[in-house]
């Protein structure tokens, strides 16, 4: 029994195993079933089978097609900023900045806001060459287009309309020149840098001062020179109304630059030379009586900036700007010379890494002198000043509180004072 039972026991995983196994007729029957499946391919259906895989290649090279038109060429790049303030500005109703008797149309004193939203387009076709195309939106309050005295340093009012700001086209001529040439050009951005001081609330701090280089988009073209040794020169011109006189017409509106400069790792000196034909722009940083409209005139703009070796110190970066008018052809009694000043300080890393302080001065552009000898009927010492703190959150974003405020800025006894946040998102 024991024999039996242990035989027993033996033969029960065999059993078991064997149940598992697909046995030899199976195995046949598969293979002859799987032999007759397995005909030989003929032509036709391999020919078909080869077109039905190149149309779906097709497809997919429509498709890839498709999608590469709706995005940008790998030789462009963008890069983006949205900027959002609020703030008042004391007294700025009071300011006939328009010189229209009216004051219905200034700004208010209470607080206004506004914003733009920019996007900068760089295109290369050669590698060395450069397309440019900047597209901005913008709008704001009455306030902050009061000039001198409460125009901010980022204002663009397009009514909310998308629109080309800039476009121009540059290229290398050689090692050290570089041409420009475009349907909305900014004569400064053809220069070399003339100030380091970056404004934190008013455009009149711009450039050094911007009463003599002003705003100037329009059809033109420049050439630039930089030397190895620090040593440049550029030179271009701008014309603001050739769409409807043609261009560089006798009674067109026109502004002729040229830039002396000379450059080094801490400090730069320039001199820039602006013949203008009617032209009005230097309103940016002017008093009623120094802006003189639509007259022809010989500007001269010199620059000064000097850095220290290290940041983060109570030393801070030094921007000089002065700037001379001479007024062609002005009749007995009319202004034929007009000058500003500005001087602009900077602290960098106080607080923490990348943040600013800047505090600033200018005296807004005013009449010096009449034709025939005159004494001007001019505000004594107009002014204009601001104080900021910009605080550098990222990479990304910047938040620059500013307090600023003028006197006798555009007329006798038009003082205001005035306070604003600034937010910039880059991206």
């Amino acid at each position: 029994m024991l024999v039996a039972g242990a035989s027993v026991s033996l033969l029960a995983p065999i059993a078991a195993q064997a149940s598992d196994v697909v046995n030899l007729e199976e195995m046949n029957s598969y293979s002859r079933s799987t032999k007759k499946k397995s005909s030989r391919l003929d032509s036709n259906t391999f020919i078909n089978k080869v077109s039905e895989d190149v149309a779906n290649l097709d497809g997919l090279e429509a498709r890839q097609n498709e999608f590469e038109a709706g995005t940008f060429s790998s030789t462009t790049s963008m890069d983006g900023k949205a900027i959002f303030w609020v703030g008042g500005i004391d007294g700025i109703s009071a300011i006939d900045d328009d010189e229209d008797n009216s004051l219905a149309d200034e700004g208010s004193d209470s607080f206004q806001t506004g914003y733009t939203y920019t996007m900068n387009l760089n295109t290369s076709f050669t590698g060395d060459d450069n397309l440019y195309v900047r597209l901005k939106a913008g709008e704001t309050g009455e306030a902050w287009k009061s000039k001198p005295a409460g125009y901010h340093i980022d204002t663009k009012d397009t009514n909310d309309q998308f629109r080309v700001d800039k476009i121009w086209y540059s290229w290398p001529i050689g090692d050290n020149i570089t041409a420009f040439v475009g349907g909305r050009i900014e004569n400064y951005y053809m220069y070399v840098t003339p100030s380091i001081y970056k404004p934190g609330a008013l455009k009149a701090f711009k450039l050094g001062g911007n009463s003599n280089f002003g705003a100037s988009t329009d059809v033109g073209a420049g050439l630039k020179y930089e030397a190895d040794n620090g040593f440049a020169v550029a030179t271009n011109v701008v014309d603001k109304n050739s769409d409807a006189n043609g261009i560089f017409q006798a009674d067109g509106v026109s502004k002729w630059d040229t830039q002396i400069a000379y450059t080094q790792d801490r400090y730069h000196l320039s001199l820039t030379y602006s013949n203008a034909q009617n032209w009005t722009s230097q309103s940016y940083n002017a008093t009623a009586l120094g802006e003189n409209t639509a007259t022809d005139s010989n500007g001269y703009a010199a620059r000064a900036y000097w850095m220290p070796a290290d940041s983060g110190t109570a030393v801070p970066e030094i921007t000089i700007g002065y700037d001379v008018k001479h007024f062609e052809d002005a009749a007995n009694g009319a202004v034929d010379e007009a000058e500003s000043w500005m001087v602009g300080f900077t602290w960098k890393d106080i607080a923490q890494a990348d943040d600013r302080i800047g505090i600033a001065l200018t005296q807004p552009l005013k009449a010096t002198s009449l034709a025939g000898g005159n004494v001007p009927n001019e505000v004594d010492d107009p002014l204009l000043w601001e104080v900021y703190y910009s605080w550098k959150v990222n990479d990304s974003m910047s938040v620059t509180p500013a307090i600023f405020g003028g006197r006798d800025s555009v007329q006798e006894g038009e003082d205001t004072t005035g306070a604003v946040v600034t937010t910039a998102f880059k991206f």
